[in-house]
């Protein structure tokens, strides 16, 4: 989980070398199989909508989500906030350059217009706002995986070659984070906000 940022916080971007050896036939050798390739991920560009969302800040390793998560759908029971979609995760520090007890991230739940009467009453480190509608470059976390670091490496590289520009943070919504599951154990959509990078004027 520590490389998840430094992707983009350093405009990383990642090139296969493929190494080939040859083996010197001769007319009894027989070739030995071939290991498969794992297929690249599938990055595709989605339309994010426009929500509210209720939200709290936590402080601490990104593997020791999960209850956090938790607890912040359990707030919007007692509230009377009825989530409209899975938890989403914005990573707000570069986890390379603070000890894990530091990370931050922003956990999200979409929730509905009527949240909003909520704003300014829950606390120092939680709270419910609007967000923009906004396109993102997506790829796929499949439970299971505890690091995602090669998804990310995978998608800053789609990004930059497909003429799109990353214009905040990455983020990831996880199915399963309401009954307090693990990173690890979570299906997770990454997403990167991007726009189309404007074309180069030539004189």
């Amino acid at each position: 989980m520590s490389k998840r940022w430094m992707a983009y916080a350093a405009g990383i971007v990642v090139g296969a070398v493929l190494v080939t050896a040859r083996l010197i036939a001769q007319p009894s050798a027989v070739k030995p199989a071939q290991t498969p390739t794992a297929p690249a991920p599938e990055v595709s560009v989605v339309k994010v909508p426009a929500q509210v969302v209720l939200y709290t800040i936590y402080r601490g390793d990104y593997a020791q989500v999960g209850p956090a998560i938790g607890k912040l759908f359990a707030l919007a029971g007692q509230k009377g906030l009825m989530p409209r979609g899975p938890a989403a995760m914005t990573y707000l520090n570069n986890p390379q350059l603070v000890s894990k007890e530091h990370w931050l991230t922003e956990i999200r739940i979409p929730v509905g217009e009527e949240a909003l009467s909520q704003a300014g009453k829950l606390g120092e480190m939680t709270d419910v706002k609007r967000l923009p509608a906004l396109e993102a470059a997506r790829v796929t976390k499949a439970a299971g995986v505890a690091d995602p670091a090669p998804l990310y490496e995978a998608l800053d590289t789609w990004v930059s070659r497909n003429g799109y520009l990353g214009i905040d943070g990455p983020m990831e919504i996880c199915e399963g984070g309401a009954t307090g599951q693990s990173y690890a154990q979570m299906q997770c959509q990454i997403l990167l906000p991007v726009k189309k990078a404007a074309a180069e004027k030539r004189d």
